[in-house]
């Protein structure tokens, strides 16, 4: 690698970021104290107010390190920001808190474009995934960014989402960028790096840890103009970024569910705090469409066509009582009338078709597809 000028300044932010004990609020503060990370390191003996730990750190940072996190910037496709970047993005400066420090693979650009935030329950109902999904496929493919966390469920769901729609989409992670969490979405990240970003605030090495996830979370609202939470329980990592959201004076949005869904009840508790009710899509380009300079796609929001076989007496007497509640299959025969043969036969066919979802316990629900 060159030894360039600004080589040395990012070295030294790095250095400072890698001082054990040393916390993103006094580096901020150091920061504004002393101007640059340089002045921090050239006279550590002056400060005042920090731990003998970080001192220590202080005299003697860990060169070697900083050298192999360079040594892994030194590619295209990763970046490594300070706050005062041009390329830092402008709405995540504008929170109490921002991150001193952002790594990034993929588009860094992406960064200060007009984003949604979409995330959820890591254990969604089937039906509140695919809402994630068909809502991320959607309004990415009208132009807005979708932002989320990378988790299972329905963070994945809005990635993915994004990315059939032909959109981009950013991943904010709690973990250096050098290590993919969960393992299972280690495809979907290099899909999100090559189409979009993933975004850090934390050094490279940095393995996940239950204390990161929601300090990340502010990021993910920070970044955007708003935050839709799909499905969330009562006490849901979705409901702190939400009200981070709110926090950070951003539209909060959430769409409601049946009252007998554990993971509906975190959105009508926002619901009743004030957050936006969202039935469509269009609902929420109705309320960021004009400032984000985005507009509904000229093709309709995905809905399902409606299959032949729903103009069939059965599967239409089948549809009168199979909702969006789950409800166990000796139920759905008894209120029917229908045979246990022809409600089995059918149940399968639609499972298959992906509108009907089984779930443990014997019981079915539909998906809204």
């Amino acid at each position: 690698m060159k030894n360039t000028d600004k080589q040395d300044a990012l070295a030294c932010w790095i250095a400072l970021q890698r001082v054990p004990g040393l916390g993103p609020v006094t580096f901020a503060r150091l920061l504004a104290q002393y101007g640059s990370p340089q002045q921090i390191l050239r006279q550590p003996g002056k400060i005042d107010g920090i731990s003998d730990k970080v001192l220590d750190g202080l005299r003697d940072p860990d060169w070697q390190q900083v050298e192999a996190d360079m040594a892994w910037l030194d590619h295209e496709h990763r970046h490594l920001i300070t706050i005062e970047d041009s390329r830092y993005p402008p709405l995540l400066r504008e929170i109490s808190d921002p991150p001193v420090l952002l790594y990034v693979q993929g588009d860094v650009a992406l960064l200060s474009q007009w984003q949604l935030a979409i995330v959820g329950s890591r254990s969604p109902s089937p039906s509140g995934r695919n809402t994630a999904y068909e809502f991320s496929r959607y309004l990415a493919s009208g132009g807005l960014t979708i932002t989320s966390g990378l988790a299972s469920g329905i963070d994945g769901a809005a990635h993915q989402g994004a990315l059939a729609g032909g959109g981009k989409t950013i991943a904010v992670v709690a973990t250096g960028l050098d290590r993919v969490y969960p393992a299972q979405h280690r495809e979907l990240a290099h899909q999100i790096v090559e189409k979009g970003a993933i975004v850090s605030e934390y050094p490279l090495g940095t393995s996940p840890r239950p204390e990161l996830f929601p300090r990340r979370n502010r990021i993910i609202s920070g970044l955007s103009l708003g935050t839709l939470i799909v499905e969330a329980a009562l006490k849901s990592g979705s409901l702190i970024t939400a009200r981070m959201a709110m926090e950070q004076a951003r539209e909060v949005f959430a769409i409601p569910g049946s009252i007998h869904n554990p993971l509906s009840r975190g959105c009508h508790q926002l619901i009743r705090e004030g957050a936006k009710l969202v039935e469509t899509a269009d609902d929420i380009l109705e309320e960021l469409g004009a400032l984000a300079g985005v507009s509904a796609p000229e093709t309709e929001m995905a809905q399902a066509e409606s299959p032949s076989h729903e103009k069939d007496g059965d599967y239409r007497i089948l549809f009168e009582h199979l909702g969006f509640d789950p409800i166990p299959i000796d139920k759905l025969i008894e209120n029917s009338g229908l045979t246990a043969d022809a409600v089995s036969s059918m149940l399968l066919l639609l499972e298959l078709e992906g509108e009907v979802a089984s779930l443990p316990g014997g019981r079915y629900v539909r998906t809204g597809l």
